[in-house]
């Protein structure tokens, strides 16, 4: 089934009849000295507590922006304001709201000598709580005592993409950032040492952009001090409803939709439409950076779509448009990764070094440090392992793997995992690292808590801690075979931490339980693996994750098959399955998908697998009652 996102990504205003809106013009050229907070600026943090002040002669000029009436601004460069130490915030209302579903414009002079890491400027609705458009700086980890880098972010959380760009230390940059006015909207920023692009389409791509979490109520600018040892001058700050203040373009964007033209576990395409107004305006030349433009054109057209297809898969496109005048879009790309269906084996066997959430089975839902698959397998008694592994630490990029709504019986969730380093966790933190989930919502957390040089495992259905953990200690570098359990007809949740695989069944005494009764969950879908922090989350690796809804399908023997061999393994044409009573058995074979690609029912010891691509399957076997699984390896 295709699957439909949009985003509210317009690039006109409302008051586009009107002509440009500006927003804020502030030159900062006060008093030497002065506070900001006596010049229209307002404390809503630490006020009066090494309060933000203009410089004596401090301010940075920058050709064409802030020198003379004839620049950008309009002003000549006097002073400027000192973000330089840890206490008072300050905000400064817009001279209107704008419009939600509009876009601003935000300009600024900024340099930097001292990049301690935070971030100093973001637009906020009246309640200055609520935070987005969030520009930060950092130290380069390249080069941290001359150079700095730039970053951005749309929500209230300290996640942000930062520039690819390593940039100087005590240089005066140009900074622009573009702002679409929605909830779900994005930012995007770029950055210049000299020059002023005459438009958007001009500057090229943007440096960095967020997307998401944003909010439609802004009426306020922010500048914050987060640090003793921070240092950015911030000049010639302002605000518009369009690119450096320039005239409006009669053309329109609109909302925009990417559908999936198709959703399997290969690199689908997407096709991207764009409804566009005010077009048979002048000369409009359409360009992007992947796909096929097609649909109507507005040189000729008063309204219509701009149509791009066949755009891979986990590729954002950006549409630009020169000619009378210059704007361009950027289509966040769709995830296109199909539903897994139960039961789910997850081996992990992925190129060492590939982000997990760029495989098709697994999607991000956050940003920061990926997840990486490792060299190698775990292993434990009783399981067999193959493919390779993933590996996770401190705080970064949550990963999850949907699959079927499960709403009866009981879910079970199997995986192994290996703490190997727990030194930079905070002695007695704990955090969660593997959920089941109802919709993305989370509902069932697997939580680890740091004693010594061991921890202990944790299971609860919300919260950010737990008081219920297992009585055992496990020690850095364990193999942990891990399997958690939700009961949708006693409403329980369980977990056990290495049991025995020959005698494992539902029935096994569970060493953690959470009675679920008062919240029950309605169904699961969802599987994540979550980096929380460096206090609570140790260097992790785990393997052999596998879903179902019986005991036997995590490959653990259920009933225990009496002499049950299986050859050779890996298989090629032919199969043999051989047990102490030789009786008649049922065999099912599904891939790593959890599609039943064969099954038979035979006394004979050899199944025929030569109709099988080469790959990891799963193996049941059924004889006398009994049930075991293994996993299979065709050649």
């Amino acid at each position: 089934m295709k699957k439909i996102y949009a985003l509210l990504l317009t690039l006109t205003v409302s008051t586009l009849s009107f002509g440009q809106v500006n927003y804020l013009n502030d030159s900062f050229n006060y008093a030497d000295n002065s506070l900001l907070t006596a010049n229209g600026w307002t404390a809503h943090s630490g006020a009066g507590t090494q309060a933000i002040d203009v410089g004596a002669s401090n301010g940075l000029t920058y050709a064409g922006y802030n020198d003379g009436g004839a620049s950008i601004t309009g002003v000549t460069a006097g002073n400027a304001a000192k973000l330089d130490n840890n206490g008072e915030d300050v905000n400064k209302a817009l001279t209107t709201a704008p419009t939600a579903g509009t876009t601003i414009y935000i300009s600024f002079l900024l340099n930097v000598s001292n990049a301690n890491a935070g971030y100093f400027m973001h637009l906020s609705p009246t309640a200055t709580g609520t935070q987005t458009a969030r520009v930060f700086v950092k130290p380069s980890t390249i080069d941290a005592v001359n150079k700095f880098n730039i970053g951005i972010s749309n929500t209230s959380t300290g996640v942000f993409a930062a520039t690819p760009t390593e940039l100087n230390l005590n240089t005066t940059y140009l900074v622009i950032i573009k702002y679409d006015n929605t909830a779900t909207g994005s930012v995007s920023l770029w950055i210049k040492s000299s020059g002023i692009p005459a438009t958007e389409a001009a500057a090229g791509p943007a440096e960095v952009s967020a997307s998401g979490s944003g909010n439609a109520a802004i009426d306020r600018i922010c500048l914050r001090q987060f640090s003793a040892t921070q240092n950015e001058i911030v000049d010639a700050l302002y605000i518009s409803s369009t690119w450096l203040g320039t005239a409006p373009c009669s053309l329109s964007l609109g909302l925009e939709t990417a559908v999936c033209d198709a959703v399997t576990l290969a690199i689908d395409t997407y096709t991207a439409t764009i409804p566009f107004t005010g077009g048979n305006s002048g000369t409009y030349n359409l360009s992007s950076n992947v796909g096929t433009i097609g649909g109507n054109n507005p040189s000729t057209t008063a309204s219509g779509n701009i149509i791009i297809t066949n755009i891979p898969e986990g590729t954002n496109a950006t549409l630009t448009i020169t000619g009378t005048c210059g704007l361009s879009k950027v289509i966040a790309a769709p995830q296109c990764k199909p539903v897994n269906t139960l039961p789910y084996s997850e081996p992990f066997n992925y190129t060492v070094g590939t982000a997990l959430g760029t495989t098709q089975r697994w999607s991000n839902v956050n940003t920061g440090d990926d997840i990486l698959a490792v060299a190698g397998s775990l292993t434990y008694p009783g399981l067999t392992s193959s493919g390779n592994s993933v590996a996770f630490d401190n705080g970064g990029i949550d990963c999850i793997t949907t699959f079927t709504d499960t709403n009866t019986n009981t879910l079970f969730t199997g995986f192994l995992m290996k703490v190997t380093d727990n030194t930079a966790m905070v002695e007695g933190s704990q955090d969660y690292i593997a959920v089941l989930t109802e919709d993305g919502n989370f509902r069932a957390r697997l939580f680890l808590k740091k004693t010594g040089t061991t921890y202990q495992f944790g299971l609860a259905s919300s919260g950010t801690t737990t008081t219920n953990l297992s009585s055992g200690f496990f020690n850095v570098g364990d193999v942990v075979y891990v399997v958690m359990a939700y009961d949708f007809a006693t409403n329980d949740l369980k977990a056990w931490f290495n049991p025995t695989v020959a005698t494992f069944s539902a029935a096994t005494a569970a060493d953690l339980t959470e009675a679920m009764a008062a919240t029950p969950i309605a169904k699961l879908n969802g599987f994540m693996l979550r980096q929380g922090n460096s206090n609570g989350t140790p260097f992790t690796t785990v393997d052999e994750l596998r879903i179902a809804t019986t005991v036997a399908q995590l490959g653990v023997q259920e009933n225990n098959i009496s002499g049950l061999n299986i050859y050779p393994n890996p298989a090629n044409d032919f199969l043999h399955i051989t047990t102490s009573a030789n009786g008649v058995k049922t065999v099912t074979i599904y891939d790593v998908v959890g599609k039943q690609v064969l099954n038979t029912t035979t006394a004979n010891e050899v199944i025929n697998v030569s109709s099988l691509n080469a790959g990891i399957y799963m193996v049941k076997i059924t004889e006398e009652g009994k049930t075991a699984t293994r996993k299979l390896v065709i050649k």
